[in-house]
This record gives C-alpha cells, sequence and structure tokens, in this order.
C-alpha cells in the first residue's frame, strides 16, 4: 500500500468519502472499527474510522459524530446521499474491533472492540445497509484500503497475510 495522490487518508474518528479513480485508507484499527459504505453505480464510497459504540455517554459541547458508531454511520451515510449515492445501491464492509488487550475482569465496557464491531452491524441494519463482507475481531490491529474500481477491500492485518474481501 505505497501513498498517491489518488489515495484519500482516513485518521482515527475521522470520515472521507473518495470517488473513482481514488481510493480511501485507514489504519490504527485495533479496537476500533473501520466501515466502507459505498455506491457502485455512483463510483462513490466513504469510509468513517469509529473509536466507540455509542456517543451517549459524550458531555461536551462539540461532538465528533465519526467517533462513534451511533452518529458516524449515519453521518456518513448523509455525506455519501449528498454527493450523489443513492440509498437503494449503498452496500457495506467493515474491519477492525479487535480485543487488544486481555482483561481479568469480563465487565462488558472493557470489550470495546466487540461493542464497536455490534454497534456497527447494528446501524447499518437500521439504515437497510447491505454487509457485504466483514474482517473483524481477533487480537491484531489493521490497516485498510477501498479500491472503487474493483470494490475489494485489501485488509493488511499484523503479523497474517494480506487479504481481500
Amino acid at each position: 500500500m505505497v501513498a498517491s495522490p489518488d489515495v484519500i487518508k482516513v485518521g482515527i474518528a475521522d470520515m472521507k468519502i473518495a470517488k473513482e479513480p481514488q481510493t480511501i485508507r485507514t489504519s490504527g484499527l485495533g479496537s476500533c472499527v473501520g466501515v466502507v459504505i459505498y455506491d457502485v453505480i455512483a463510483e462513490l464510497a466513504g469510509m468513517v474510522h469509529i473509536m466507540l459504540p455509542s456517543s451517549n455517554l459524550f458531555k461536551g459541547k462539540i461532538i465528533n459524530k465519526a467517533k462513534f458508531a451511533d452518529t458516524g454511520v449515519r453521518e456518513l451515510v448523509e455525506l455519501l446521499l449528498l454527493n450523489g449515492a443513492q440509498a437503494k445501491r449503498l452496500e457495506a464492509k467493515i474491519s477492525g474491533g479487535a480485543q487488544m488487550f486481555q482483561f481479568t475482569t469480563k465487565s462488558d465496557l472493557m470489550r470495546i472492540g466487540p461493542r464497536n464491531v455490534e454497534a456497527v452491524k447494528k446501524e447499518l441494519r437500521m439504515l437497510n445497509i447491505p454487509l457485504i463482507a466483514e474482517d473483524v475481531g481477533g487480537k491484531n490491529g489493521r490497516t485498510v484500503e477501498f479500491t472503487l474500481e474493483t470494490c475489494m477491500l485489501q485488509i493488511r492485518t499484523v503479523n497474517h497475510r494480506v487479504k481481500e474481501i
């Protein structure tokens, strides 16, 4: 994955869109989830780098919607629709949601990765966006890059081979 001007980089708790022939990439997916939503016909894709499952506990004045599954997925869909995508054609692929650390407690609060995955899937279901493929869980970080031309999500996982879904 060599950087080029046609690679749109998405940071942590960030979201961006790309148009053909661009690709869109994010790294640092440990417990975070990279969500790609795309419209093949419009040749448009977006990615959001989700850090936490819910914005319910947010107490600040200005919320970063990309940070949370419940706000980030919806915000990305709105951005795609504003740029020419059609809701009925949207599809999704996700990656990440690792359980990066082992804890002696079984507290649900410490299951950030699995909770992020569950929250993202819930939002996609509520928005009637089919989840076409996923590579989630495990204990290793990932870097992902989505290519609009092929609609493939390339996944580099630490200490594993590169795969495409």
